[in-house]
């Protein structure tokens, strides 16, 4: 799995590190059940600190891109790539929303709304 950040991307370097992690599930370099390299090995290829993979990688985790499992590392969770999609297009309509000038409350409220 080859990862680059983007040095002229403004976010904290752990969302960079989770979205990069992100494109190569959409982009198939890894699929469900793959097994993601060691946090010391990806900190190093990516040039940025041990704990700032760790947090990109808890973050990716709670999403449910991730799976943590002691003695099997990390591995992409079954329907990954689905939820990867998912997770942008809402990220997209956050920022939408932002730049139109409502609120995430007000967003949610909007989605509650369809229901």
């Amino acid at each position: 799995m080859l990862l680059r950040l983007n040095t002229t991307d403004n976010r904290p370097l752990h969302e960079q590190v989770a979205g990069a992690i992100r494109r190569a599930i959409a982009d198939g370099e890894c699929g469900p059940g793959d097994r993601l390299p060691p946090a010391r090995d990806l900190s190093r290829a990516l040039g940025v600190n041990v704990n700032t993979v760790l947090r990109g990688l808890r973050a990716l985790r709670d999403e449910g891109v991730l799976e943590f499992r002691r003695g099997r590392g990390v591995t992409v969770a079954h329907g990954a790539d689905q939820r990867s999609a998912l997770m942008d297009r809402v990220r997209d309509v956050v920022a939408d929303a932002a730049r139109l000038g409502y609120s995430r409350n007000e967003l949610i409220d909007m989605i509650r709304g369809m229901s």
